[in-house]
């Protein structure tokens, strides 16, 4: 398909590129794909890939494609793109790369621990960790937002949740990062699906060890629950349940860091944003959704036709491999009026930051819960922050997740104590006389933005 351009009536260069400017190895695209994804929607929003992989932009085919087509993450045949599992180092286990009814006895396995009614009795325990990681904050001028709150919350917490120990946390942090690129067989490097391959072996061999240790001690943890579920020998075979075990580490904070260093980085970019949250800072729950919506920490997720597909002209095959772009959907202004708007009163905003359909996220609730408790408390206990800069660097993760974002508090910080997550917060800002501001670091720098800016 030709385009012109409506001001030149010139071929539109994007289309002569066959990824349509949007290739995913591409650095510059990765660190800021929003406007290559918003052109991508515009030219072609059903396109296939030089790989043979189809891509959706749009918000109504990639919810049709979520939510109402017969779909799975594996081919009719029951095999995985991109994967050779003859061998068992290259089974994939886990519950995110199978479909029913596997996927759904897996999913059963744990689901309970992560209901709302499971995740509300979750919150004394966030607020502790964030009034924690706030309080060591408070006691120097610079931090780090995303090795001091959005890893320490969602790790420490999944770590109590699994029953691992929250001292391994530094052992597992690198493996976890690097591990997330075994869900892009299809597309990444082999440099980088071999550094994939040996973090998975390091995982399998840390909980291979954890669990040895356990037997001897089960408890109430989600770890536990599966060990007597693989010794019951017809629920869990011991694959599935190292499978389990690492995914639901990864999964349990890999992301979760994504949402809560993101979302501060666009509340400080956007002051007005910011400013408004400061004056109601109920609006919390919504500026969570916002932030999801806007930067969300999963750019797209994989779905496999299991017959043929037409989006309008365009058919996709049965068992070709679809990339359903959620950070483009998420900004369809068929669906959400100045799409390219960081607002964080959009009401409705349906977005589809966490997929949807059997594959729905199984952390939805408790990534929300973190994250409004992390970001809501950080700018309710220091009243004053700046970005170090507005450059993004993304880690390791194959995910949409910020490996530094350097920040420095300019006002002094309120006391300690919050209410519980997702209620309403006091509204007065102002610190008390007994408390005492850290000394100014002589290398801090002021960088914050003086108007709105867009990633």
């Amino acid at each position: 398909m030709e385009v012109r351009s409506e001001e030149s009536g010139t071929l539109d260069g994007a289309t002569s590129d066959p990824w349509r400017g949007a290739n995913p190895l591409d650095p510059t695209f990765r660190l800021d794909p929003y406007p290559a994804l918003k052109r991508l929607r515009e030219i072609e929003p059903v396109h296939e890939t030089p790989l043979g992989i189809w891509r959706l932009s749009r918000y109504a085919d990639c919810v049709r494609m979520l939510r109402d087509l017969p779909v799975g993450v594996r081919r009719t045949d029951g095999s995985l793109p991109g994967v050779d599992e003859s061998k068992l180092e290259n089974q994939r286990n886990f519950m995110l790369q199978q479909d029913p009814p596997k996927h759904t006895r897996l999913r059963n396995l744990v689901s309970r621990a992560f209901t709302p009614r499971a995740v509300a009795a979750l919150e004394p325990a966030v607020d502790r960790i964030v009034t924690e990681c706030l309080d060591r904050i408070a006691t120097r001028r610079e931090f780090d937002v995303i090795a001091d709150l959005a890893l320490p919350v969602p790790a420490t917490l999944i770590c109590e949740m699994l029953g691992v120990p929250p001292g391994d946390r530094d052992r597992f942090t690198a493996w976890t990062a690097e591990a997330t690129h075994g869900l892009a067989a299809q597309v990444a490097p082999p440099d980088v699906l071999d550094r994939a391959r040996r973090a998975g072996l390091s995982l399998a061999a840390y909980f291979e060890d954890l669990i040895a240790e356990r037997r001897g001690s089960l408890g109430d943890d989600i770890l536990s629950g599966m060990i007597r579920a693989e010794e019951d020998g017809d629920t869990l075979s011991h694959q599935e349940l190292i499978s389990q075990s690492i995914g639901l580490l990864i999964a349990g904070f890999e992301t979760t860091i994504g949402l809560i260093g993101n979302g501060v980085r666009q509340l400080l970019l956007h002051p007005n944003e910011l400013a408004r949250l400061r004056s109601d800072p109920s609006l919390i729950e919504s500026a969570t959704e916002e932030c999801l919506r806007f930067d969300g920490p999963i750019p797209l997720t994989l779905r496999i036709p299991h017959e043929d597909i037409a989006f309008g002209e365009q058919v996709v095959p049965k068992d070709s491999t679809v990339m359903v772009l959620l950070a483009a959907a998420n900004r369809d202004p068929a669906r959400f009026p100045e799409a390219e708007r960081f607002d964080i009163t959009r009401d409705p905003n349906p977005h589809i930051a966490f997929g949807g359909g059997t594959h729905l996220c199984l952390g939805t609730h408790l990534a929300r819960m973190e994250a409004r408790a992390a970001i809501g408390g950080m700018f309710r206990r220091f009243p004053q922050i700046e970005l170090q800069s507005e450059a993004l660097e993304l880690g390791a993760s194959l995910f949409r997740v910020p490996g530094r974002l350097p920040a420095a508090i300019t006002g002094c910080p309120r006391a300690a104590g919050r209410p519980p997550s997702g209620r309403p917060l006091q509204t007065d800002l102002s610190p008390t006389r007994s408390q005492r501001c850290p000394k100014k670091s002589p290398h801090s720098r002021s960088a914050l933005p003086t108007k709105n800016s867009r990633i």
